[in-house]
């Protein structure tokens, strides 16, 4: 059954064009109601009872919500139309559309974990500390760790130690602090209470962690860390906030799985070699850690703000609260659905769910609203919407790409991402911009120097570098070789000729397998596609014979084996065969003949330069081999026994 559009002017304030918006999206719509929350809430029900249906309010959700509950009948769709499209400064029917045709898109089930708190919760600091734990010991399992300079309470409803923290880890419900000059209370005799003896390296565990020291915060990004709650001692209100945050966390929570690792493509480190650290680089909570060879995810101190997958040049680590290709997908709808209602350029703002989609509304409430041909994109995680996400946007028919910055955006990450992505597709096509009110934003749309579009548009399906390179071809037609700032995941090497001795420990250790040899002579092969510019190469190499070149080759030479470096082979003196190059053995026999026990004869300076199986059958014919034995004894027969006995 095909679903249908509910469709309201909220009392006439927006222009709606509902035949346009069926031809683009396929959907039915209803009558354009005017006060559909209101007046005319009875007509929703009818609506809502005859079948799937979507509203265009989100304003008014939980009372359509509600109303579902009361008529018993399945809970609507909805789509904000008004604040996005309708209350803008021209009449804006193909961008309606587009909005439609996105919210229409099935949104895949975020996959999650169960963490349980039982309620045990530190709380750290002085008297403020102790006032908390006494409003919060009827609900949690409370110890404060106290301030030294404070005097023991006596108050048992709560414990009670001193102590200064060495170490913090973990999260909501997993918590393990490490305490130097640990005391517990002794609550036995007469007057003030006393405290047992010091102890360094006391370790505990908790659920909840309550600090109310005023110092440092004891986590990176501490915000983003559950179960961690901060709070200034001497400002009540927040103290009281942190309080009852605090009271609420008991019981089983569901902790998102942002992030998808692929461990077998990661390129951490091959060898103890140190290679990729992207991830662990740009990470604000410490969730990701090395684990050998690749990285892994704590998901429990995760907080999906998605700059990991943006900065990860294989794809091993991957936004996945939606995936990655269903942002692509979006993208994708929103460009096509709005280029079939008739619209020419459209232009994509990129925010997050909270400070951009606030001041989003806010702009159409009370200012001039978004321009007609801005669509506004939201996301969860900001700086994961990274160069490839910019790229497939534009490559599939957006004028121009503007993210929209929150007070507590990745800025560095964000920064870079656009960076890369401006010089792939040159100047003018993508911006940042950072208003501090409605009008700021206004503004700064009104200003941008608007562009044309992609001729002709892509889908942007496959990997996110497989994305990137097709859709720099498209924006780029007339241009092969693009050069690419530093630390850029694209590009090739530039190798040594004088200095590589074709060792080829470059290519046993490639995780990508960008590097090749050839069985038949002496090569070093190159496929550009393939790079990830994680640096393994020149790290490993022994003579420091490579170097990174940073650039995107759009040509299908990229995806061809490049010969870097080639060299004559050598020819076994005994056989002819040919093996090894010739500056290496060369450069082997100069070092060794003369200079090395083992190889003090002329004979035994003539190995070097055989094959393998010479080299095994002169070692083995040769008078002074050293594994060779002592000559067998002669094999004993019955005579040999006959003559002993008779010797007895």
């Amino acid at each position: 059954m095909t679903k249908k559009l509910i469709l309201c002017d909220c009392l006439g304030s927006q222009t709606i064009d509902a035949t346009t918006i069926s031809d683009a999206t396929g959907l039915s719509c209803s009558k354009t109601y005017t006060f559909l929350c209101g007046d005319e809430l009875e007509h929703a029900a009818k609506e809502m009872t005859g079948g799937d249906v979507m509203i265009a309010c989100q304003q008014e959700r939980h009372r359509f919500e509600d109303l579902a509950d009361d008529i018993e009948c399945d809970a609507p769709d909805f789509v904000d139309l008004r604040d996005r499209a309708g209350w803008g400064t021209a009449p804006a029917a193909p961008k309606m559309a587009a909005l439609v045709a996105e919210a229409t898109l099935p949104v895949p089930a975020t996959k999650a974990i169960d963490v349980v708190s039982e309620g045990t919760c530190l709380i750290i600091g002085g008297a403020a500390a102790l006032q908390a734990a006494a409003d919060l010991c009827d609900m949690l399992a409370v110890t404060v760790l106290l301030d030294p300079s404070c005097d023991l309470p006596l108050d048992r409803r709560f414990d009670c130690v001193t102590g200064q923290l060495r170490r913090t880890s973990g999260a909501l419900g997993n918590f393990e602090v490490t305490i130097d000059q640990f005391q517990d209370l002794r609550p036995g005799g007469r007057g003030t209470f006393t405290l047992g003896p010091a102890k360094d390296g006391a370790v505990s565990g908790c659920d909840v962690i309550l600090d109310l020291t005023g110092n440092q915060a004891l986590f990176s990004a501490h915000e983003k860390r559950e179960g961690y709650l901060r709070a200034d001692p001497s400002y009540p209100p927040a103290i009281a906030a942190a309080v009852l945050a605090a009271s609420q966390m008991v019981g089983t929570f569901e902790q998102p799985l942002y992030v998808r690792l692929e461990p077998s493509i990661c390129a951490h480190s091959r060898a103890e070699q140190a290679a990729c650290s992207n991830c662990l680089n740009v990470c604000p909570t410490g969730a990701i850690t090395s684990a050998g060879e690749h990285v892994t995810v704590d998901p429990t101190i995760c907080a999906g703000c998605g700059a990991c997958s943006a900065v990860c040049p294989s794809g091993a680590i991957s936004y996945d609260a939606p995936p990655v290709e269903t942002v692509f997908q979006r993208v994708n709808t929103l460009a096509s659905t709005y280029r079939k209602a008739g619209g020419k350029a459209p232009r994509l703002l990129v925010h997050d769910d909270n400070h951009g989609q606030e001041l989003i509304a806010l702009n159409a409430r009370f200012g001039a609203g978004l321009p007609a041909d801005v669509i506004p994109f939201a996301v969860d995680a900001l700086a994961g919407f990274g160069h490839a996400e910019i790229l497939g946007a534009l490559a599939c028919g957006f004028a121009d790409v503007t993210i929209l910055l929150n007070p507590k955006s990745d800025r560095d990450v964000i920064s870079e991402q656009v960076r890369l992505a401006t010089a792939i597709t040159g100047d003018g096509k993508v911006n940042l911009i950072d208003p501090q009110d409605p009008d700021a934003l206004t503004a700064a749309l009104n200003n941008a120097e608007l562009t044309a579009p992609c001729p002709d548009p892509i889908m942007p399906i496959g990997s996110r570098r497989q994305i990137t390179r097709l859709a720099a071809k498209t924006l780029r037609p007339d241009d092969s070789q693009l050069p690419l700032p530093e630390n850029a995941p694209y590009g090739a090497i530039v190798v040594d000729g004088d200095a590589c001795t074709l060792c080829l420990s470059c290519v046993s250790l490639c995780p990508s397998g960008a590097l090749g040899d050839n069985s038949d002579k002496p090569q070093l092969r190159f496929q550009e596609d393939a790079c990830l510019q994680c640096g393994l190469c020149a790290n490993i190499c022994p003579e420091k014979a490579i170097t990174l070149k940073p650039q995107l080759d759009l040509t299908d030479a990229a995806f061809n084996q490049q010969v870097l470096h080639e060299e004559e082979p050598f020819a076994c003196i005994e056989c002819g065969s040919l093996f090894g190059s010739k500056s290496t053995i060369e450069k082997i026999t100069e070092k060794l003949v003369g200079n090395h026990a083992m190889f003090a004869t002329l004979d035994a300076a003539k190995l070097i330069q055989m094959c393998e199986n010479c080299r095994i059958q002169a070692q083995f014919h040769s008078e002074d081999n050293p594994f060779q034995g002592g000559k067998r004894p002669r094999t004993r027969t019955s005579d040999d026994y006959f003559s002993d006995r008779k010797d007895h």
